[in-house]
């Protein structure tokens, strides 16, 4: 995908700074005034954004269009509600815990939503929402969790370059690996990230 269609596509995605208080990690944990973060922001450490219809997603042309540019040739729809798993508390706890993967986690929400929380450049938490039609691309080596919302429930559908797999690299144990270094190298340590310093922007 060239750069001019990446960016038509991109969609625009609520993030806020976010507040480690002690409530549940299902609800949104912002600070008051709330803290936003620019979208921008939020692309430049790596992470891409669509908004697509999917009432009839197997037949959407730009979810066929981003499969066929980035490579993706297998998927899988996952669904994680308390009704769904006989684990739900425990898998929760599991997807909450901060980890990286080797390759691109990319989720496609069919229904319902939750919060991703990424790292930024000092190491602080970004959290941002997704709701049904959200497509997110984390890149490998993006150390982030995942929650459900206070619905406790989200439908979407997996992608993959490879044959599926959902191993998670946990950070106390994958600092090192080579897709950390080179996301490091590509978005951490970039001299030329122009957002490396945080843009404030209104609250309202």
């Amino acid at each position: 995908m060239d750069q001019r269609d990446e960016l038509e596509a991109q969609g625009k995605l609520e993030a806020w700074e976010y507040n480690p208080h002690d409530e549940d990690h299902r609800r949104p944990h912002k600070y008051f005034p709330n803290r936003p973060v620019d979208s921008e922001h939020v692309r430049e450490l790596g992470v891409l954004t669509w908004k697509l219809d999917v009432v009839e997603w197997d037949k959407n042309p730009l979810l066929e269009k981003i499969k066929m540019d980035r490579g993706y040739k297998y998927s899988e729809i996952a669904t994680i509600s308390p009704e769904e798993m006989t684990d739900f508390e425990e898998k929760v706890k599991g997807y909450f815990k901060e980890h990286m993967h080797s390759q691109e986690e990319i989720r496609l929400i069919l229904d319902g939503g939750g919060y991703w929380d990424i790292r930024d450049y000092d190491e602080s938490w970004i959290r941002f929402r997704v709701n049904k039609g959200d497509l997110i691309v984390l890149p490998p080596g993006m150390f982030h969790r995942f929650t459900l919302d206070e619905h406790n429930y989200v439908k979407a559908l997996l992608l993959y370059t490879n044959i599926p797999c959902r191993t998670q690299l946990e950070k106390s144990t994958e600092d090192d690996s080579i897709a950390r270094k080179l996301y490091a190298e590509k978005v951490l340590n970039n001299p030329r990230a122009i957002h490396r310093k945080r843009p404030q922007i209104s609250a309202h």
